[in-house]
């Protein structure tokens, strides 16, 4: 029930923290920028990830263990996949946003036009989705003939793989090959980006200056730290010797804290939307 109660809290409070966002972006003009609309994004991506996973988490821990059928855990692992693809992208995309406001201020306009935005979202979005096609259907097609029993808190890769009772090379070989778009090609881009930056910031004269850049990347700097930190300890680190209370727990990071944690980085670390959220409150009071 303790464990319930935590999930319970923090699904919610991911929930209404990530609305609030996506609610200010889109109804503050002050926050009408090409930044603020990659965080609302980001916001929905991070709906979409606790949403796929908490609900079900919650009714395992009421009733002591669960069944989920074949579709439902095989669903489960598409949504999941492809959002967490579509937050590496987005966390990219915005270190390009920072890169062009901070090393070709004078044509940030230009370059990061509403519409070049929108495109850019849109083919994330339909990148990822389609991508993780790829590696759902030969995994959904595997013969699964053993008991049947998923020791994880949510249907993933690695222990679905460790269930079949057929040939998986195929399939780790595929899930290989993809990572190379879904995740190193964003860690690059967010790596080469962030030298860049370096490099200007640097150049600038004034330690206010300096000051001023940096802090425009420090919130997206904390979030990459994180969700990647957690992603490559549960996909990347050997897990040789590692208990399956540990993977769980690691896998509980990214899934569910990095949601979380998300809203709260953005939110306290910025001026604008805490201007934005004192103004609508002001705003509902006095039409109160």
């Amino acid at each position: 029930m303790f464990l319930f109660s935590l999930l319970l809290m923090i699904y919610c409070g991911t929930i209404c923290g990530n609305l609030l966002i996506i609610t200010l972006v889109s109804t503050s003009r002050n926050l009408h920028t090409p930044m603020y609309f990659f965080i609302s994004q980001l916001s929905i991506s991070d709906i979409l990830v606790i949403t796929d996973i908490v609900p079900n988490m919650l009714h395992v821990l009421l009733n002591n263990g669960a069944t989920i059928s074949f579709a439902g855990c095989v669903t489960q692992f598409y949504f999941l996949g492809a959002s967490e693809a579509l937050e590496c992208f987005l966390l990219a995309v915005m270190s390009y946003d920072r890169y062009v406001a901070i090393c070709k201020p004078l044509h940030y306009n230009i370059i990061m036009k509403s519409g070049y935005c929108v495109i850019l979202t849109i083919i994330c979005w339909v990148f990822v989705f389609s991508i993780a096609l790829i590696y759902m259907i030969p995994t959904a097609k595997l013969n699964y003939c053993g008991p049947n029993i998923i020791d994880h808190v949510f249907c993933d890769i690695v222990p679905l793989l460790e269930l079949a009772c057929s040939d998986t090379l195929i399939v780790h070989l595929e899930v290989f090959l993809l990572s190379i778009p879904v995740v190193f090609i964003p860690i690059t881009t967010i790596v080469m980006s962030y030298i860049c930056i370096v490099f200007a910031i640097v150049r600038i004269p004034s330690s206010t200056g300096r000051q001023k850049a940096f802090s425009t990347c420090s919130s997206h700097l904390t979030v990459v730290s994180i969700f990647f930190g957690t992603l490559f300890s549960v996909y990347v680190v050997p897990t040789n010797g590692q208990s399956s209370t540990i993977s769980k727990i690691l896998s509980l990071l990214y899934t569910v804290f990095t949601p979380f944690i998300n809203p709260i980085i953005y939110s306290l670390r910025n001026k604008d939307i805490i201007i934005a959220l004192v103004k609508a409150m002001y705003t509902a009071g006095s039409s109160y």
